[in-house]
């Protein structure tokens, strides 16, 4: 290996006939390796102890501002295209969203025994849940929705009514759908601000949806959820 460490040499001594090159240097033999070697100790304590550039604090503000903005672009891209999954169902005529994450269970419809002197509509009484007694509540009633006074086109021709089981934080809540298309996944960038519905209060935003394969086949509004809110509402108004 070179005996002295300078500016010219420092960086190719060990990178090409050192440890990192072909392995040539005669010097191996004795230190097997190149940070045995006091060359390579000679390298590291001038690199330590070599004079600051007069620009040194200037290159590394103009660095780490770089490094800044790069990770903030970064972050707001990941943000914006940050991919969520959901389940798709349908209450009446509005198809919903709500994070695959608080969905415990999909079961088919239940008797639901009433709860005596409780005349809250939106708490519908319990269901039996794999044994297990759970409260049942009606969504529909909850956003608001408006029972449809005629046929709701659907995505198949043999539709079957289901109840969702979803758990978050402790919390287990039981509702009946119309229909369940299932999971779904979109980019978070895909979300479009409510218009003023009834159901906007519970509504983080809008995403256009097409179930099918076929380009021509019509897409759907689908309202994804706050099941944040949907969850604190429902401790308030029903427990």
């Amino acid at each position: 290996m070179n005996s002295i460490a300078t500016p010219l040499n420092i960086e190719r001594c060990w990178n090409f006939i050192g440890i990192e090159g072909d392995r040539s240097c005669p010097q191996l033999a004795t230190y097997t390796h190149c940070r045995n070697c006091p060359v390579y100790s000679t390298a590291g304590r001038y690199l330590l102890e070599r004079s600051i550039p007069e620009d040194y604090r200037h290159q590394w503000t103009e660095l780490l501002a770089k490094s800044r903005v790069d990770e903030n672009s970064q972050i707001s891209h990941a943000l914006r295209t940050t991919q969520m999954t959901v389940v798709i169902f349908r209450l009446q005529r509005e198809w919903l969203a709500l994070s695959a994450q608080i969905f415990k269970e999909i079961s088919p419809p239940s008797v639901v025994h009433t709860l005596p002197h409780r005349s809250n509509q939106i708490l519908r009484g319990l269901v039996s849940i794999r044994g297990e007694l759970r409260l049942c509540i009606s969504l529909s009633d909850l956003l608001n929705l408006e029972a449809a006074d005629t046929a709701v086109q659907s995505l198949s021709p043999v539709v079957y009514s289901r109840m969702v089981v979803l758990e978050k934080a402790g919390n287990t809540w039981v509702f009946g759908v119309d229909e369940l298309y299932g999971v779904h996944r979109f980019h978070r960038d895909e979300l479009q601000d409510p218009p003023k519905s009834l159901t906007q209060t519970y509504t983080k935003g809008l995403f256009h949806w097409q179930p099918g394969v076929s380009p021509i086949e019509r897409s759907h509004s689908v309202s994804y959820l706050d099941d944040e809110l949907l969850f604190t509402t429902l401790a308030r108004k029903v427990l």
